[in-house]
């Protein structure tokens, strides 16, 4: 299996500022294989997350407080925009870094532009 690449959704007139802070289009996005997923948001995150550590994945309809890269004690927000989200379950936890910081993930949560395909393609086989 190939990677598949799924965009990151942004808000157009969020765009412009996250692309000048390194965090836009061009650096970001969700790599899929059939080993790992792999997130990255610019500098501002990334992650590498085992396919066998996908424990649930499914859109999202939870309210979103932010834009960028958002998180605490394990839960993580990777998104530039409220719309196309998916929350993705992972156990064991994952390591990720955020501004070169290594951070546990156990929950992430990320907006794409086609989240029906992310949730159907980590979801196959379950």
């Amino acid at each position: 299996m190939t990677d598949t690449f799924f965009a990151i959704s942004y808000t157009p007139l969020l765009l412009p500022l996250l692309s000048l802070l390194g965090l836009g289009t061009a650096w970001s996005g969700v790599w899929v294989d059939r080993d790992a997923v792999r997130v990255q948001m610019g500098w501002g995150f990334r992650a590498r997350i085992r396919r066998e550590s996908v424990r649930t994945v499914a859109r999202d309809s939870a309210a979103v407080t932010g834009w960028g890269v958002h998180g605490w004690r394990g839960r993580w927000l990777v998104n530039g925009s409220s719309a196309g989200m998916v929350r993705i379950k992972i156990e064991p936890p994952a390591r990720a870094w955020t501004m070169g910081v290594p951070v546990r993930l156990h929950t992430l949560r990320l907006s794409t532009t086609r989240p029906d395909e992310l949730v159907t393609l980590l979801s196959g086989g379950r």
